[in-house]
């Protein structure tokens, strides 16, 4: 396997689960009763520039810990009418897998 085909594996593999670095250090970081955070406040926390690359990067993390990508104005600081930020919110309930197919259930 050539080094370049390796690199990329190496690569996979630390963004995806438990081996990603950025997880551990949120998972440190982030207090179990925060509900819902800002994109810039995350990467401010792991002292990383606000790019359009690192906020990639922190959505696929945040998705393999379970958040959900939101905009609120909530977020930014004075939020009014046109100052949307995003962000990212737990998920209040579980949902199911088939929630998808329960309207199409025949009724008995």
């Amino acid at each position: 396997m050539s080094l370049l085909a390796r690199l990329h594996r190496m690569n996979a593999e630390l963004s995806q689960g438990e081996n990603d670095p950025w997880r551990r250090a949120l998972e440190r970081a982030l207090p179990g009763h925060v509900m819902c955070t800002s994109t810039v406040a995350l990467l401010a926390l792991l002292d990383f520039p606000v790019t359009s690359g690192n906020a990639r990067r922190l959505a696929r993390t945040m998705r393999s810990m379970g958040w959900v990508g939101i905009k609120s104005r909530k977020l930014a600081p004075g939020g009014w009418r046109g100052t949307e930020c995003r962000g990212w919110s737990r998920p209040v309930r579980e949902l199911k897998k088939d929630a998808r197919h329960a309207c199409h259930a025949p009724h008995s």
